[in-house]
């Protein structure tokens, strides 16, 4: 199975289906639609804190939901492939999005700054059962994920 590793706290946001939206600089997913994809979760952490600001404010979370949101995307800690997600469709960020739509797509990345990316998206998030260990890699890589581990 095709997997990709995320940093935290974006791959619990994907599992934990709040991140339905992928955002990379060029098409990496879009061979991959109608297909499943298995979640792995890197150690390191996303660089930047403008997730916190949009889960407190565009999903408009208080500081106890962020809280249990980030406990649950730490439930089988780091260096592991930890759920599946199901790849749709991959498309350019619009150019001169509307406001609305802007804020649409930052609300379902989690993200901003989305312009001249290109964004995929994501559904049907699920944990497995366990957590599979194993070394993370960049771009995409293939994993065995044992049957039983399946949700």
């Amino acid at each position: 199975m095709w997997c990709l590793s995320f940093r935290q706290p974006y791959a619990g946001l994907v599992l934990d289906g709040v991140k339905t939206l992928e955002s990379r600089w060029r098409p990496l997913l879009a061979p991959l639609e109608n297909q499943t994809l298995a979640v792995h979760i890197a150690h390191r952490d996303w660089e930047g804190k403008e997730w916190r600001t949009m889960l407190s404010g565009l999903l408009g979370m208080n500081d106890a939901q962020i809280q249990a949101l980030l406990q649950s995307g730490e439930r089988f800690g780091r260096g592991v492939v930890a759920g599946l997600v199901d790849v749709g469709g991959t498309r350019p960020c619009p150019a001169n999005p509307d406001s609305e739509e802007l804020r649409h797509l930052e609300r379902s990345a989690v993200l901003v700054g989305l312009q001249e990316k290109h964004l995929t998206h994501l559904s049907n998030p699920r944990w497995l059962k366990e957590p599979l260990c194993t070394r993370g890699d960049r771009d995409l890589w293939t994993v065995d994920i044992p049957v039983e581990l399946f949700p």
